[in-house]
């Protein structure tokens, strides 16, 4: 199953003005369960990344033997140059657009770069409007929502992979110099690897 989405979302700014965006769902695979995948905020999202990127989802949780297929989303758009109300109207529009092909049973959205547990939030609120209560619509909300520790999955999972990695080449993660180019991931990792006493470097 393969199937695209484009939407325009109209959103009026604090300014009085109008401006609009161009937001995309790609559903890419369903055979092993309901699609899994996350929503992007950034100018440069355009169909085939996001077509690309829900390819990799399918992918990916088929290698990890995991029950979903894979999608992925995002809006063209710049957030740091919105402020929060203007965020919140247009991830509202965007879900408006798309209430109706996602679905706990079918395809579940999840934060992405430059979304995060808020985003996630206004689309449950919304999309909950449509469809009643529905929690189970997209992950990474926040831990009122959700569920303690899914900020930092992605980053501990890398920590444990490094370190199950060095060990079967006979090394260990303490002393090992790390580069790490800190965005989300990255950056919980290096947090958690401190708490964790791996004593490694970052340069």
């Amino acid at each position: 199953m393969y199937q695209g989405f484009l939407v325009e979302c109209t959103i009026p700014k604090d300014d009085g003005t109008l401006a609009s965006f161009v937001g995309f769902r790609v559903q890419h695979g369903n055979a092993r369960g309901p699609m899994k995948g996350g929503i992007r905020y950034h100018p440069e999202v355009e169909p085939d990344e996001v077509n690309a990127l829900a390819q990799l989802m399918t992918w990916k949780t088929a290698v990890a033997k995991i029950p979903y297929g894979g999608a992925k989303g995002g809006i063209g758009c710049d957030p740091s140059e919105l402020n929060i109300s203007e965020l919140e109207r247009l991830t509202r529009v965007f879900t408006q657009k798309i209430h109706d092909v996602i679905g706990i049973h079918t395809d579940v959205p999840a934060p992405d770069m430059g979304t995060g547990p808020q985003r996630m939030a206004w689309i449950l609120d919304e999309y909950s409007k449509f469809h009643g209560h529905s929690p189970a619509i997209v992950t990474g909300k926040p831990i009122v929502a959700g569920s303690l520790g899914r900020d930092a999955a992605t980053g501990r999972g890398l920590l444990f992979e490094t370190e199950a990695l060095l060990n079967e080449h006979g090394k260990s993660i303490a002393g090992q110099r790390l580069a790490i180019q800190f965005c989300n991931m990255t950056s919980y990792m290096f947090l958690i690897g401190t708490c964790h006493n791996f004593n490694f470097k970052s340069i």
